[in-house]
């Protein structure tokens, strides 16, 4: 069966599901989207993802033409319309068609597009035996040019970090910021482990608000494992005890050397695996 795409307000077969190539979106990346799972028919977190959505269309002076409500509804709805009990889901809101220049308001009608499919970011070997990752060159956005609160369809800036990843053997790279800073990976929020602590960047540090990292802060809360938002650097990471990176698509997956350092004894450790499995507990996988 074809599958079915949410396109403004009707579900239709992928290979139906087009845009103008007049659209903003294509054209300027100008536009927003969230990534979003569902567990068991259920969506992880959806009405924090929505919010998500509409404060970053916000920050970018882009009216949704939907209520947060039925956008939900919507999301769901197009899980069911693909039969699916575990997808990932991409829900993308673009500026719509308008001229060959950069005025937005001489856009019309933002398409809203919702996508439910399988995902699978890193191969199953690495969430048992731990990732390798380096350090990019490719600095994240400064803040005060485009905020990473902001989930724009403009990802260049962490595609260039990924080629570079990908150059040097690596699947994933870590970002520093503007100060040098550890910021974020390419697709992924970044925790270290300490002395039985968690640290993880805050959000001054440019990094996306990330919905799993706020869920793994909370977990850990809940089992007394203290936890600290922090500035960090690169020599924080290479002398960490655990690294873990979070994600909708990462879920949460193990780093065990950065930059050729081992990190800890070169497994993934205990309290990675004691949030791994909060974490399927929660979501039911």
């Amino acid at each position: 069966m074809a599958k079915q795409v949410y396109l403004n307000g009707e579900l239709v077969p992928q290979a139906e599901a087009k845009v103008s190539v007049f659209d903003h979106g294509l054209l300027y990346g100008d536009g927003v989207f969230e990534g979003l799972r569902a567990y068991r028919g259920k969506v992880f977190r959806l009405t924090q993802h929505i919010d998500r959505l509409y404060d970053s269309a916000k920050g970018i002076w882009l009216e949704i033409p939907l209520t947060r409500e039925a956008m939900a509804d919507a999301v769901d709805a197009t899980v069911a319309a693909n039969g699916l009990s575990d997808c990932y889901i991409r829900l993308i809101v673009t500026r719509g068609a308008g001229s060959l220049g950069l005025d937005p308001r001489k856009c019309s009608n933002p398409q809203v597009i919702i996508i439910a499919d399988s995902i699978a970011l890193y191969p199953a070997e690495f969430y048992e035996k731990g990732l390798e990752i380096i350090t990019s060159s490719v600095i994240r956005n400064h803040p005060a040019a485009l905020s990473p609160r902001i989930k724009s369809l403009n990802y260049l800036n962490n595609i260039l970090a990924k080629i570079e990843g990908i150059q040097a053997g690596c699947i994933e790279a870590l970002m520093l910021n503007h100060k040098g800073e550890v910021a974020e990976c390419t697709g992924d929020n970044l925790f270290l482990v300490k002395k039985g602590g968690l640290s993880t960047p805050s959000l001054e540090a440019g990094i996306l608000d990330g919905i799993t990292r706020d869920f793994v802060l909370e977990i850990a809360a809940e089992q007394g494992v203290p936890a600290v938002e922090r500035p960090l650097t690169k020599h924080d990471v290479y002398i960490a005890d655990e690294c873990f990176l979070t994600g909708t698509a990462a879920e949460i997956i193990p780093v065990v050397k950065v930059d050729s350092r081992v990190i800890g004894d070169g497994k993934p450790g205990p309290i990675t695996r004691r949030l791994e499995k909060r974490f399927r507990e929660e979501t039911g996988k």
